[in-house]
């Protein structure tokens, strides 16, 4: 193990009952590299088509990119739920997207 490299321990690990460890590489912070000086962009997820019958058409959620491309969406309704996508508004539209029957719409432009 490196020198710099130390270990966190948690109570317990939820599945095993055991202990948990995280090695953690390195104490230096790692910053955020901006893809964009404009910031963040917020959207809003427009249904046109309700698919599923699930969650009717209109606005059905509301996210924000963030400048390294990774996406935070939101859905409101009884069971608020917030979900991340690390690989961006392309693979949320693949799954949400309904094959053009939802869209986004972006709030900043």
């Amino acid at each position: 193990m490196e020198a710099a490299a130390r270990t966190l321990t948690w109570a317990m690990d939820e599945i095993t009952g055991r202990t948990a460890t995280l090695t953690r590489r390195s104490s230096r912070r790692r910053h955020l590299k901006i893809a964009s000086k404009a910031g963040p962009r917020c959207f809003q997820l427009v249904r046109h088509v309700d698919v599923s019958g699930v969650s009717g058409t209109g606005v059905v959620a509301e996210g924000v990119e963030w400048t390294d491309g990774s996406v935070a969406l939101h859905w409101g309704g009884r069971y608020p739920t917030t979900t991340v996508w690390p690989d961006g508004i392309d693979a949320l539209v693949s799954v949400h997207g309904h094959n053009g029957a939802t869209t986004i719409r972006w709030l900043d432009e």
